[in-house]
């Protein structure tokens, strides 16, 4: 029976960039700051990027009146405990 590779989680692929050297050395700066390799910065960079996007793109579908509900929900002027607290808590650019 030959030997057949399967895909899993841990296999890994190979994806080249050609960059300027000025953004590059930025990459390289911002990935020694944070401890990581270039390849780590940038796969880190360039996931969460793809997971914003995804995200940016989601459709809710819901009833008419569970979309009312939340439009009336945001409509609603700020207040409750936690917004009283928020307000009173001291300004850090207050000084």
């Amino acid at each position: 029976m030959p030997n057949r590779q399967t895909t899993t989680e841990a296999q890994t692929f190979a994806v080249n960039l050609r960059v300027r050297s000025d953004i590059r050395t930025l990459i390289d700066r911002a990935a020694q700051a944070q401890g990581k390799t270039r390849s780590d910065f940038m796969i880190d960079a360039a996931r969460r990027a793809a997971e914003e996007s995804l995200l940016d793109q989601a459709l809710v579908r819901v009833d008419l009146q569970t979309y009312e509900h939340f439009m009336e929900v945001l409509d609603r002027p700020p207040g409750g405990e936690g917004f009283e607290r928020l307000m009173a808590a001291a300004k850090p650019w207050h000084s």
